[in-house]
């Protein structure tokens, strides 16, 4: 399925279509293309499925993170991509740590094959610790951010 979409994401890449909204399966995934690099970033749904590294650039090993302790919440990247902590270069990052946070802000954004995903927080708390740099590789499932749950 993931496969459907991601070629077709691809095809619609080289075409005049803006904005495209795919629903297969069950899974919905509404996308707007930036086609100049001094647009800013673009938002997707929250994508619940994942993406294939790109052959050119492998990813880099994920580093493991030590278990926080029980009142931490950890946020995962759903997908695989490129971690960005701002809306645009330049920009103010989404949070700091220290941040406190509401359920559905968004924290990040993980590109993946040229479409800027935004990553929301799935529970209200403050940001303890930021897990990945500006401009980082991420795989699948790998820890974002520590959460402490209030």
């Amino acid at each position: 399925m993931i496969e459907k979409i991601e070629n077709l994401l691809k095809s619609l890449e080289n075409s005049s279509i803006e904005e495209v909204e795919i629903e297969l399966e069950g899974l919905k995934v509404k996308a707007r293309y930036c086609r100049q690099k001094t647009s800013p970033p673009v938002t997707v749904e929250r994508v619940v499925e994942t993406t294939v590294a790109s052959p050119a650039e492998p990813a880099k090993p994920v580093a493991e993170t030590p278990e926080p302790a029980e009142n931490i919440h950890i946020v995962r990247s759903p997908i695989v991509g490129t971690f960005y902590r701002a809306p645009s270069p330049g920009a103010e990052p989404f949070v700091k740590e220290g941040d406190f946070v509401e359920k559905g802000q968004t924290l990040c954004i993980i590109e993946a094959l040229k479409v800027m995903n935004e990553i929301e927080s799935d529970i209200s708390g403050r940001v303890v610790k930021i897990l990945v740099e500006n401009g980082q590789p991420v795989e699948f499932d790998q820890p974002l951010f520590y959460i402490e749950k209030v």
